[in-house]
């Protein structure tokens, strides 16, 4: 552990980094201190997210689901569904799903690089909790481009869904997202809304976009 730690320090003070490096440097560091993916993948959240996912993927037939942001899994491990992919741009914390979950055959965690290796399109495409924490512009319309180019079925994204007026140099951002996509994903149409039912604990809310309208 204490090795890993140095490795990651030494990069980010020497490496020329982009900003994906340095995106990445932040969550390699929070997951390496045995940090989680925050309250939002545990407890009632976690469980509620889990009920309106699950009865989606019942509802529409998703064989496939591919979920961008994967973190530690633990949202995971409530899902229902035949084959799951997980990707994330912590390469620690994929590689310690792929041994703590190495027993679910069906249950697959993936880093971007062997992302862009693969050829698959899934029914479903998920965004949970991740944009709101995308602070930097670039890295905001890579990771939106990754998720719309999974599917051409679905999209759920779990997220705020307001516009900070500036950026206050915190972890969070939050953006209009329902706006940019209308303007870069024509083919994606907004067919459900759901209000957060536990909005005393967050102020994130169900999205879902059909690809095949």
């Amino acid at each position: 552990m204490y090795y890993n730690k140095i490795i990651i320090y030494y990069k980010y003070l020497y490496m020329e980094m982009d900003n994906i490096s340095k995106t990445q440097y932040i969550w390699e560091n929070r997951y390496t201190q045995n940090g989680t993916s925050g309250a939002g993948s545990y407890g009632v959240l976690c469980e509620y997210k889990a009920e309106f996912i699950n009865k989606f993927i019942t509802d529409n037939n998703c064989t496939t689901v591919i979920e961008f942001g994967s973190g530690d899994g633990n949202q995971m491990s409530y899902f229902n569904v035949p084959l799951y992919t997980g990707v994330d741009i912590s390469e620690y914390i994929i590689n310690k799903c792929k041994q703590k979950y190495s027993h679910l055959e069906n249950k697959n965690f993936v880093t971007y690089d062997e992302y862009y290796k693969m050829s698959s399109n899934f029914d479903l495409a998920l965004s949970l909790d991740v944009i709101y924490h995308l602070v930097d512009d670039f890295i905001y319309e890579k990771y939106m481009n990754d998720l719309f180019n999974s599917t051409n079925k679905f999209v759920i994204i779990y997220s705020t869904n307001c516009k900070n007026e500036k950026y206050n140099g915190s972890h969070v951002y939050h953006r209009k997202f329902t706006e940019y996509i209308d303007i870069n994903f024509k083919n994606a149409k907004l067919i459900y809304h759901e209000p957060n039912k536990h909005s005393s604990l967050s102020t994130a809310e169900f999205y879902v976009y059909d690809l095949n309208n």
